[in-house]
């Protein structure tokens, strides 16, 4: 008999059957009898969720979290790795405290574990659901596998300032698109059976708000009116909820001048009353401690604060360790406050099995066969392709010929560390598959492939320093900028065509990364103009983790495609593409911008009342002396190998009353040589609404594969449902009128009818 299973004696005592009483009450019943035994001060250890610290392997017992431990005074741990790590501390937990309680173990598995898919908003671009499910489903059998129960994804924060780091991690723009994707990621991470031992907690983060900060300034304030929150911003995390995400994580910006850590609004009345939410509520990192610096208390009152306020579990901070009990003899906060809070933690280790057996996580021979292995390899570099966003593609240079010689240059050609991307916390670097590597193994034995450098990543070597962390170095190159030109030149001239790898590195993007510039540093503008200026035919493959400013080289360069970070199998998927094994069909899910100085720019925007109708300029309308409204590339943007054609939009009807289905269909032709995949695209436009409207809104999409030559139509059905938004009252519905059906390639670039629609 195992002896954690302390329990069975409890169970025994009781009246009701276990045969006889539904899972819910199982558990009702195991977490009422392990909680009446529990004192107060180990209900409160419940809550606090410390790092790893100085756990090593085999020192779990002489560590100072082994010590709190075995006075119960942590209910989890995060980022700590391995088998042996977990098991040494869980080891203590179940073995060496008087309730044995396991410990639930998170960590901050973004976009894949040892396997590394691309950043999120790379993967986003896919638009490919089943992609991104499979993508952390794989992210979950790894971390799974090496005693990982619990990950702070999915983020689903949207983001229309391309200034904010952390955009990189997120699904773009768009909520409807935001909401699915979230949705899709949790089903990948929980499974159909959380207590399967290859399947793990998701934890949707960051609550709410946090892509929004002002000036794109990671960890700023956020200010922003309900209607807003809840028809934009608040739908992704919804969307995550609704599919069942297991936690939630606190967001570090204030929202009504409230720290969201501390927003009872935000999280009990919107997140519990309203959604329904039945999981348990983690904050940031020492999101507690650092309301003292928002300046709304001390640590008692601060921690006071997030406990009403709803939050469960204390990351970091140890503030709830310190000072609850304290604030109990006050009559500050309840017993019930504390005891709800635990029930939550127990709850969800109660759902992953850790009670039945804390060691499900901890099998040597999983860790051995199921993580980096090549069937997961292989579907991260196909999902990495299907990523890529094409953006121009003049005369057709690409796909590359395998024969001849080309010219691969740029400081990212050959730099493994920074293929991953941001937030590739449990990465092998070390493996990952470089350009130059993919490319040349990829090309074959009748392609040469010459190298350089070209350019450093900046001029400035201390932004270079800034943007190489975590062990991500560029390796800086101490040459003079001439001396590598001059060197990219030489080999350019010897070639039938350049490659120029360039753009950001991996953590110019991500946490604490933001950027009041989001151009391609000047640096490697240079070696592009000095390439371009050698007459060749130009391929810019574009690194990045956000929107780029990038209008020049729209201009002057003749093919540009956007990698984003494909993760580890980088080289591979890149190399694959360029060279026409995989057609790109990318679309871009965040508005790309002229210049910094449009941003916040995105395409569901509302109208003015000087909209700017015609050409551009027009006094007194809404637009700008020196450039125009437009980007340099909209949302939902991406070309093909091939070409499509789109007929005209037909509807089932003109007009609608009640709950009848509107369907509208459109042609869809593959009119070039390739066979392609290509995501139609349906928005809407209410034109006349109580409140203010968008001026179009993505409502559903397809990925639909055609061969060349190949016709097939379209349709989607729309209710009701679809023209749903939050008026000024917050109450969500529809209103009748006139609407317009619009469905295209992108958003910019589509067919419209328009539809009487009554009640």
């Amino acid at each position: 008999m195992k002896h954690w299973l302390f329990a069975i004696a409890v169970v025994l005592s009781m009246n009701t059957s276990s045969q006889t009483t539904t899972p819910d009450l199982k558990m009702k019943t195991f977490i009422d009898a392990l909680m009446k035994r529990m004192t107060l001060e180990e209900k409160i250890g419940q809550l606090n969720l410390p790092g790893s610290g100085d756990i090593v392997t085999g020192q779990a017992q002489s560590s100072d979290i082994g010590r709190k431990i075995r006075e119960g005074k942590v209910g989890g741990l995060f980022n700590i790795k391995s088998v042996s790590k977990i098991r040494d501390v869980q080891k203590v937990a179940v073995e060496q405290t008087r309730l044995k309680i396991p410990l639930i173990f998170g960590m901050d598995v973004i976009h894949g574990y040892e396997t590394v898919f691309p950043i999120p908003l790379g993967l986003s671009c896919s638009w490919d659901m089943q992609l991104i499910e499979q993508s952390a489903r794989i992210a979950a059998i790894e971390a799974s596998a090496d005693g990982i129960c619990w990950t702070f994804s999915p983020m689903t924060d949207l983001c229309r300032d391309p200034r904010w780091g952390r955009i990189a991690e997120g699904s773009g723009e768009d909520p409807y698109l935001g909401a699915q994707i979230g949705a899709a990621m949790v089903r990948g991470y929980q499974g159909k059976n959380l207590a399967a031992n290859n399947t793990i907690l998701s934890c949707v983060k960051h609550f709410a708000l946090y892509g929004a900060s002002e000036a794109g300034r990671d960890y700023n304030t956020t200010d922003m009116s309900r209607y807003r929150m809840y028809n934009e911003y608040f739908p992704p995390y919804k969307g995550a909820i609704d599919a069942g995400a297991g936690s939630v994580m606190a967001s570090f910006n204030e929202i009504d001048g409230v720290p969201a850590t501390a927003n009872r609004w935000l999280m009990t009345n919107v997140l519990r009353n309203q959604w329904g939410f039945k999981g348990f509520v983690v904050t940031d990192y020492t999101g507690i401690g650092e309301m003292t610096s928002h300046g709304i208390g001390d640590t008692p009152a601060v921690s006071r604060a997030a406990i009403n306020a709803g939050i469960d579990m204390d990351m970091v901070s140890e503030a709830f360790l310190t000072t609850l009990m304290q604030s109990v003899k006050q009559g500050k906060v309840t017993v019930a406050q504390i005891d709800a809070a635990c029930r939550r933690i127990l709850e969800a280790k109660y759902k992953l099995g850790l009670f039945e057996d804390p060691y499900r996580y901890c099998d040597e021979n999983r860790a051995k066969t199921e993580i980096f292995t090549p069937a997961h390899r292989k579907i991260a570099r196909e999902t990495a392709a299907q990523s890529f966003v094409l953006l121009k593609n003049q005369k057709n240079i690409l796909p590359l010929k395998k024969s001849g010689t080309i010219a691969l240059i740029g400081p990212l050609a050959d730099n493994r560390e920074n293929m991953p991307g941001t937030w590739a916390v449990a990465a092998r670097f070390s493996e990952a598959i470089t350009v130059l590597q993919g490319m040349k193994e990829v090309a074959g034995s009748n392609v040469k492939i010459l190298h350089a450098r070209g350019s450093n990543l900046d001029a400035d070597s201390l932004f270079e320093e800034r943007a190489g962390m975590f062990g991500k170095s560029l390796k800086r190159d101490s040459r003079p900028a001439d001396v590598m030109i001059k060197e990219a030149v030489d080999i350019a001239n010897q070639s039938d065509v350049v490659v120029v790898a360039a753009g950001e590195s991996a953590e110019m993007s991500g946490e604490s990364s933001s950027r009041t510039s989001i151009e391609i540093p000047q640096v490697q503008k240079d070696l592009i103009h000095a390439l371009l200026k050698t007459g060749k035919p130009v391929v810019l493959l574009l690194f990045t983790g956000r929107p780029l400013a990038i209008k020049w080289e729209s201009e002057n360069v003749p093919a540009i495609l956007n990698v984003w970070f494909g993760g580890s199998e980088a080289g591979y998927a890149v190399a694959d593409v360029l060279f026409g094994d995989i057609n790109p069909s990318g679309k871009l899910t965040t508005t790309w911008p002229q210049n910094i100085g449009q941003v916040p720019l995105f395409y569901n925007h509302k109208n003015t009342g000087r909209p700017l109708t015609g050409e551009w300029f027009q006094k007194f309308k809404t637009n700008y002396l020196d450039v125009t409204n437009e980007p340099v590339y909209p949302f939902g943007y991406g070309l093909s190998f091939t070409s499509f054609s789109y007929g005209d939009v037909k509807l089932n009807t003109p007009s609608l009353k009640g709950n009848q289905t509107l369907t509208a269909s459109v042609v869809v032709t593959n009119t070039g040589t390739y066979t392609g995949k290509e995501v139609v695209q349906l928005y809407i436009r209410d034109l006349v609404g109580s409140v203010t409207r968008p001026v179009k809104e993505l409502k559903a999409f397809q990925k639909v594969e055609l061969k060349a030559g190949e016709s097939r139509t379209i349709t989607f059905n729309i209710t009701p449902d679809d023209l749903k938004f939050y008026n000024y009252d917050l109450k969500y519905d529809w209103e009748a009128g006139e609407f317009e059906i619009m469905i295209g390639p992108n958003s910019r670039d589509v067919k419209m009818q328009k539809v009487n629609w009554v009640k």
